[in-house]
């Protein structure tokens, strides 16, 4: 196979799961437990079809015979067409029942509900993982304080674990959307050509009760609890967009998340895993890239533009079908989750193998802490006899300075040092110390943690207790 084009969604990035999803043997065995079930409604709603008809067709669910289908293909030109052929030719005696008034959307679009219902599931289940991993992270170093910034700015102290909450409340939104969007997903039932159902209610001779049952029955049979109120030939398109729709913002959750992993592993203060052998440059061999945050960042960004395609497709959509869906659907459906599935493959990776620097990140925030601290330190003072009005243009000069000697001259930040030293202030190094506590800049860091993890991150997993984690390996 090296002498073809092979998709690497699939050779690297994507899971053995969702690539059986999006399978030939899964669209062509869904489409034969279509058939199957159109055969068993219309058998209990009084068409003259046999047991042993239904049997022969259950008999060979599983067993495609490719070769006829594709062979037959090339003469018709009709995919639909050529598998109940193909069908029909390992199951003669129900030949004449398969496929028995439906149209082509009957199998395809069905099929392609289901297959986009099971795969979201799979996509639902690793986002309860995930969710799970960064839980545990953020309760670990919820008491961790470390430098925060907005605009890249240094700022206020917050902890480990908060920032970490940022990205579970995220994944946590995400979860509710594709909570609703999988309770919400229909089959389209048997609509027929045009969606009138014309042709069920023809086979039924005009009973219009027996062509509403035969939708629910069916719905019922492929474990679905509801049926599209009303259709064209195909579902509506903006169901693709909706779906893919969800992707997206599971793919911008974690976008934001490896983005600021890339950040943290540049100051050295939270690293993605690195593997013993593992080579992080050609050229520069004691380069440690965060190359897995890297690949999170692409394949998300592939799929934030992917989910353009189902909207465009919807909204070209003519009167109650066309065909130029077909093409587009076929290949930016599937890939949009394939590469979902990637992202949180190692979205997931990453996770569970963080490395924190608790030095590094004191470090930092140690060097920018005194400037933090200013208001702080002056009311300490203003309580040891000083006077507000005179302390505030003091810290003023001396913040001024000691930005001059970090900036210009490439030294420590010795505002600390300047403050001691200024009988005005009448405070100790050793009162300093204390006033410089990171764990009093945090705020209620620590509380919102835990509070968001052990309550509302608790309450909302709870009900996915039968979900179990997902042990992932990544392929390179």
């Amino acid at each position: 196979m090296n002498d073809v084009y092979q998709s690497p969604l699939c050779t690297r990035y994507s899971s053995k799961e969702m690539q059986r999803v999006f399978s030939n043997d899964k669209k062509f065995t869904t489409w034969r437990s279509l058939w199957i079930a159109l055969a068993e409604a219309e058998k209990e709603l009084g068409l003259s079809i046999t047991d042993k008809q239904i049997e022969q067709l259950k008999a060979h669910r599983d067993d495609i015979n490719y070769e006829d289908a594709e062979r037959r293909e090339k003469e018709v030109r009709h995919d639909v067409m050529s598998h109940v052929y193909a069908y029909g030719l390992q199951c003669p005696d129900a030949k004449g029942i398969i496929h028995l008034g439906a149209t082509s959307c009957y199998v395809g679009d069905n099929a392609d509900i289901i297959i986009m219902t099971e795969a979201l599931k799979i996509i639902r289940n690793k986002l309860i993982t995930l969710a799970r991993h960064i839980s545990s992270f953020a309760l670990e170093y919820k008491d961790l304080p470390t430098l925060a910034f907005t605009h890249f700015q240094p700022a206020q102290p917050t902890t480990v674990g908060k920032r970490a909450s940022l990205w579970l409340w995220d994944i946590m939104q995400d979860l509710d959307e594709i909570d609703h969007r999988i309770d919400n997903m229909m089959l389209l039932g048997s609509k027929g050509t045009t969606g009138t159902q014309a042709s069920f209610l023809e086979l039924f001779e005009g009973d219009t009760e027996k062509v509403k049952l035969l939708d629910k029955k069916i719905a019922e049979k492929m474990g679905f609890k509801a049926v599209c109120p009303v259709s064209g030939q195909t579902y509506s398109r903006k169901v693709d967009s909706l779906v893919l729709n969800v992707l997206s913002s599971i793919a911008q959750s974690a976008s934001k998340f490896s983005n600021d992993m890339r950040l943290l592993q540049h100051l050295k203060e939270v690293e993605e895993p690195f593997e013993k052998h593992q080579i992080g440059s050609s050229a520069m061999a004691y380069k440690r890239n965060p190359m897995r945050c890297e690949r999170i960042d692409s394949l998300a960004r592939y799929v934030m533009i992917d989910s353009l395609n189902p909207a465009i497709t919807a909204s070209a959509q003519w009167f109650e079908r066309t065909l130029d869906d077909s093409a587009n659907k076929r290949i930016s459906v599937p890939e949009a989750f394939l590469a979902t599935d990637g992202v949180l493959n190692l979205y997931i990776n990453v996770m569970d193998g963080l490395v924190v620097y608790p030095k590094v990140i004191e470090q930092h925030l140690r060097s920018e802490l005194p400037f933090m601290a200013t208001e702080n330190i002056m009311m300490r003072a203003v309580k040891n006899g000083g006077d507000r009005q005179e302390l505030h243009e003091r810290i003023r000069q001396h913040s001024m300075a000691a930005a001059k000697v970090v900036k210009k001259q490439g030294g420590s930040n010795d505002l600390l040092d300047r403050i001691a030293a200024d009988s005005a202030f009448g405070i100790t190094r050793e009162e300093l110390e204390e006033v410089m506590d990171p764990k009093n800049f945090v705020g209620m860091a620590p509380v919102q943690t835990e509070d968001f993890v052990n309550g509302y991150v608790r309450d909302r997993l709870a009900k996915y207790t039968d979900s179990e984690d997902y042990e992932i390996s990544i392929n390179v």
